[in-house]
């Protein structure tokens, strides 16, 4: 994650190129949000229960047919040619479900039908597919929308100001110490802030996704979150269930290895909607909700764009409007770039690119040199 910054989307066909580092703009917004409303047809705001569950459908369709041809022909396959095919089976597999992932998360925010029912019960049983606790992620992931780019209420991915390094940080801050760094936190990532917190925000006690009387979580929550343990033990057993009939390798090739794609890129994802050399960070003298929704960037992932259900490119809009169907999230991002303008941000950068200079470049924040009461802080990487 290296040398760069923020540009516009231009208007060509032509893939934009990632050229020099420019700040967004970090002053309050010369517009409003109903303003930025006004200019995204009404449609869009419209959810579709048909419309939803057919982009389930389509890919409970590829999920099913990559699972026939694995586990029917696979088997059957000259060995050289099954040490391909699996490979190819796991990355396909865990894109797709990379996408049921993100329906999921549109559960969680209301933007899967009308009736907050419906998208419970459909967020619960697709998350826990995955080993997810529903309404435990639903809750967090509602606060991280509410205080994005906050260094004292913001969620996850909230960096640090230079004092707070660790002291081993300074012994990664080489090729082989990002490597092992981006490992770490595609592989484990995901499971290590669910039960763990890392990478999260900071509470005075031990804080995890599992625990109902955990500091994340309200009283009025409490219950909702046994019911995501629940779901999410189910599956446990499911696969356990699995493992005594079909054996332990069988599962972790159908099922583990798509499972560790999925966790991969949706820490991937979230990651680079968040770290960026040009977006500011605001403690609480500086924070409102507009400047910290506007503290994300998009990225094109390519064809996975619309494999993701274009969670990718269309962050901006979706953290402007969260209730949004994805269906309708790229009819509202090109609307909203004339009046957004600069506070618009777009990086077209290859995401494998992205990743590792945003690893180099944005280790910690601090406020510029001079304007240290400003309370407005930028990634740095000098230690």
């Amino acid at each position: 994650m290296g040398a760069g910054g923020r540009m516009s989307v231009p208007t060509s066909p032509k893939k934009p190129e990632f050229n020099s580092l420019k700040r967004v703009p970090y002053s309050k917004p010369p517009f409003t949000l109903s303003e930025i409303k006004k200019a995204i047809p009404p449609h869009c705001f419209q959810r579709s229960v048909l419309r939803s569950f057919s982009y389930l459908l389509y890919d409970f369709i590829l999920a099913s047919l990559f699972y026939h041809v694995a586990t029917n022909y696979f088997p059957n396959l000259p060995q050289a040619l099954s040490n391909v095919a699996w490979p190819l089976y796991w990355a396909m597999q865990g894109c797709i479900l990379t996408g049921v992932w993100v329906i999921a998360h549109e559960c969680g925010h209301h933007a899967f039908s009308d009736y907050q029912w419906l998208d419970d019960t459909v967020g619960l049983i697709l998350h826990s597919s995955l080993l997810v606790p529903y309404f435990s992620w639903k809750y967090s992931h509602r606060r991280h929308h509410s205080n994005t780019g906050s260094l004292e209420r913001d969620e996850v991915f909230v960096p640090k100001k230079k004092s707070g390094l660790r002291w081993w940080a300074k012994h990664f801050n080489n090729p082989l110490g990002r490597f092992l760094s981006i490992t770490i936190q595609l592989t484990l990532g995901w499971p290590l802030y669910l039960a763990f917190n890392v990478a999260g925000r900071p509470y005075d006690r031990f804080a995890c996704h599992y625990d109902p009387y955990g500091p994340i979580f309200s009283d009025r929550e409490r219950l909702q979150i046994y019911i995501s343990d629940a779901g999410v033990l189910a599956v446990a057993y499911a696969l356990y269930r699995l493992v005594l009939a079909k054996g332990v390798g069988w599962v972790i090739s159908v099922y583990g290895v798509p499972l560790l794609v999925v966790n991969a890129f949706l820490v991937m994802i979230t990651y680079l909607q968040h770290t960026h050399p040009s977006l500011p960070h605001y403690d609480s003298s500086e924070w409102d909700w507009m400047r910290g929704a506007l503290s994300t960037v998009d990225r094109d992932y390519g064809i996975l764009n619309k494999v993701f259900h274009n969670i990718t490119d269309t962050h901006v809009a979706h953290h402007l409007f969260s209730t949004m169907p994805h269906y309708h999230a790229m009819v509202a991002t090109k609307a909203i770039k004339p009046i957004l303008g600069e506070y618009y941000q777009f990086d077209g950068m290859p995401v494998y690119k992205a990743i590792w200079r945003e690893a180099k470049e944005c280790l910690y924040v601090e406020p510029d040199e001079g304007d240290k009461d400003k309370g407005v802080f930028w990634f740095r990487n000098k230690l």
